[in-house]
């Protein structure tokens, strides 16, 4: 049970003078259960990689398999693979437009076809998993603050009982916070539900001391994709591409030029902190 991307292309405005080559030969595997962080600086691809993966944006050449079954067949359901890979967009106001909060995350399930009082379960359930009080689920969901909306989007998709959870930029114009809270909750779906997430970023701060796997996207292609600590040994390939290591890969690295011999490869505070006091023994 997985997607699969095999040689994916995808072209901007072909033929014209706007033309730009978005994706260039994409070729990967994103297997059930994973938690993916998707990182790249504005332009490298990734949003449009990840509208994809749904079938959001068809590719110019190339095949995507979602559990053996190829999307782009004619017989293959797409209304179907949008409810099994839910995609948060960046900004939460393009998919909240019901009057009230509750309505909103009804309309998914609604849209699947289940009746009102399943809608409304499944609506209730989404909503306590994402943390909202019961108290604003009728108020408008544009009363709220940016990290509210941001669990109203996240719970609409929730509701329909998604396999896979992809949010683009989901901690963009919060505070610490704020961001801290969105990024403890996917962790917490991650862990309780065993869904697969996909967090696309520009900010490896967001991502370093959650995702299990990072994918790093330049100029349309695939930089780099391992493990976090595998990643961030590249971090001065990664600064030539506009992006930058956790504060944490930077601290090991002085560290070690100064004689410590700590591990270069902690990505994590606990993991400096287990590395250092290893270093003073």
């Amino acid at each position: 049970m997985s997607i699969i991307l095999d040689k994916v292309n995808y072209i901007y405005s072909p033929g014209t003078a706007y033309q730009v080559q978005a994706l260039n030969d994409i070729n990967l595997e994103i297997r059930d259960g994973q938690f993916i962080g998707v990182i790249g600086h504005t332009g490298s691809g990734k949003s449009t990689l990840i509208q994809h993966l749904n079938g959001l944006v068809k590719a110019t050449s190339g095949n995507i398999y979602f559990n053996g079954e190829d999307i782009y067949a004619e017989d293959f359901d797409l209304k179907g693979l949008r409810t099994r890979v839910g995609l948060v967009f960046q900004y939460p106001e393009h998919q909240l437009f019901e009057t009230t909060i509750f309505d909103d995350v009804c309309f998914g399930p609604k849209n699947q076809g289940l009746s009102k009082e399943k809608a409304g379960l499944r609506a209730f359930e989404a909503l306590r998993s994402v943390g909202l009080s019961e108290e604003v689920y009728y108020h408008s969901p544009f009363e709220l603050s940016g990290g509210q909306k941001r669990r109203v989007a996240i719970a609409g998709v929730l509701a329909m009982k998604p396999e896979v959870l992809i949010l683009d930029e989901p901690t963009a114009g919060l505070d610490p916070a704020g961001r801290d809270e969105i990024l403890r909750l996917l962790r917490e779906l991650h862990r309780e539900r065993g869904i697969t997430v996909i967090l696309v970023s520009h900010s490896m701060e967001d991502v370093a001391d959650y995702v299990e796997r990072i994918i790093v996207m330049n100029q349309g292609s695939v930089m780099l994709d391992d493990i976090p600590r595998e990643v961030f040994l590249h971090y001065r390939e990664l600064e030539a591409v506009g992006l930058a290591a956790p504060q944490v890969t930077y601290l090991m690295h002085e560290l070690r030029e100064r004689g410590l011999a700590v591990d270069t490869r902690a990505t994590t505070l606990a993991e400096a902190k287990d590395t250092i006091l290893k270093a003073f023994v």
